[in-house]
């Protein structure tokens, strides 16, 4: 999947992107990517979790000071609302609770 793949919904400007994102990638046809920077891995529904927490935890390591990271799902605009949420799930008990949602913005 590559970002241009994905058709997200759309809402208002946001205020401010944050520094450091993890972006889980929901594709039309439920594949799931995991990317942080230039590094994109895949991963099924039971591994998500675990990539996002090693990212962060690479995240930590290499950054001075107190890094925060932003985990944001991007799905596409045909998935079905029940899998978004399946994903949520999945982060939550790997112990991720901040989670948002990427939309394209209105121009």
């Amino acid at each position: 999947i590559t970002p241009s793949a994905i058709q997200l919904p759309s809402m208002g400007q946001a205020p401010r992107q944050p520094d450091q994102v993890i972006q889980v990638m929901l594709g039309a046809d439920n594949s799931l990517r995991v990317r942080e920077g230039k590094n994109t891995v895949d991963a099924t529904l039971a591994q998500v979790g675990a990539q996002v927490v090693a990212m962060q935890a690479h995240i930590r390591e290499t950054q001075v000071g107190n890094p925060s990271t932003a985990v944001v799902i991007s799905a596409d605009k045909a998935v079905v609302y029940e899998e978004v949420v399946k994903v949520m799930d999945a982060l939550q008990q790997a112990g991720i609770s901040r989670v948002g949602l990427s939309v394209n913005t209105r121009r």
